[in-house]
């Protein structure tokens, strides 16, 4: 037995021990209290916890989907409410389906896919810039926008920034911010590509246009001077390379069905037809390049000498459906 006498616990001895007990115990209470990553929230009629669901019997079918503040899904059938998504401190601004999931944006720049049958939240992607560039601040009248302007253009700049592709080698995602555009897949979220627009030059949102093969993404550019020079549009796909077709500085383009889409680029420059399942230009009718285009006119083209009426026998006007495309294409219906 040793000879020293038992330690007596004095009041300064038993200080550590309990300032260690209390750093565990609010470390215990606080990992009790950790939210949920990302503030998610999945809830059924009432508020009480969504109960799960077999997705072989839901399906996005079966449901009416609406943002605001979250993402909000009812019965078709019976309008009753079957489940909401809800994140912690943000607010749902707008929602597009790829596939069977509901791809959502969200106010504080951040990106969520959900699965409507089963009500899993699948991933999240932040975007960087985006949240900025939803709010609008420091641009010019900012501070005199009311609330309600606000939240009108974060509506609409969200719905902008959104475009989902639901064809080629899977579904996938593009995101288009002024300095940045994202290609995510769908299957996990997965950054597929990130693109910066070449210096004095900015992408615009506004005027970016999807097909259902890829996303085709203009940008406007400026000289040292501060002028409006030479644009592009930068276009991206997730199973083959992009491309860029150069343009005015203030171009459009129209979708006319699943893959062609209209340029038009001011009045000097005739409009032209790129197909962006083919990812070529499509052939103007009278064109010597017609017979070796990679992409020949739809509908065909008409021969104006065989088709011009006689002087003293006129023909009345074809129907709309039998006329063939000429110099300024037109719309077809998506191909089924």
């Amino acid at each position: 037995m040793s000879p020293k006498p038992l330690r007596v616990l004095t009041p300064r001895s038993i200080l550590p021990a309990l300032a260690v007990m209390l750093v565990l115990a609010a470390g215990a209470a606080a990992h009790a209290n950790k939210p949920v990553p990302f503030g998610d929230r999945v809830a059924g009629p009432g508020d009480a916890e969504a109960t799960p669901v077999n997705s072989q019997s839901l399906s996005a079918a079966d449901l009416d989907l609406k943002v605001g503040p979250g993402l909000e899904a009812f019965h078709r059938q019976s309008g009753e409410q079957a489940w909401s998504y809800r994140r912690e401190g943000a607010t749902a601004l707008y929602l597009s389906m790829a596939g069977e999931n509901a791809i959502v944006v969200w106010d504080d720049g951040l990106i969520t896919s959900v699965r409507p049958g089963d009500h899993e939240v699948r991933w999240h992607r932040a975007v960087p810039g985006l949240a900025d560039w939803l709010r609008g601040d420091g641009e010019p009248g900012a501070d005199k926008r009311t609330e309600e302007q606000r939240k009108e253009l974060a509506q609409e700049r969200a719905a902008a920034a959104l475009h989902t592709v639901p064809r080629g080698a899977s579904a996938w995602v593009a995101v288009v911010t002024p300095n940045l555009t994202m290609g995510l897949r769908d299957a996990d979220g997965d950054l597929r590509y990130n693109s910066k627009p070449p210096g004095n030059c900015v992408y615009d949102p506004l005027r970016t246009v999807g097909t259902e093969y890829a996303v085709l993404v203009p940008r406007s550019c400026t000289n040292s001077a501060g002028l409006a020079v030479s644009g592009g549009i930068s276009g991206y796909r997730l199973d083959s390379s992009g491309w860029q077709l150069n343009t005015g500085p203030a171009a459009s383009i129209k979708a006319l069905d699943g893959s062609r889409v209209l340029i038009t680029d001011g009045p000097i420059v005739p409009a032209r037809v790129f197909d962006t399942k083919a990812a070529a230009p499509e052939a103007a009718c009278g064109s010597p390049t017609v017979p070796f285009a990679a992409v020949r006119p739809q509908g065909g083209c008409t021969d104006p000498a065989a088709d011009a009426p006689a002087a003293d026998n006129p023909v009345p006007d074809a129907p709309a459906g039998d006329q063939g495309l000429s110099a300024q294409p037109q719309a077809q219906q998506p191909q089924q």
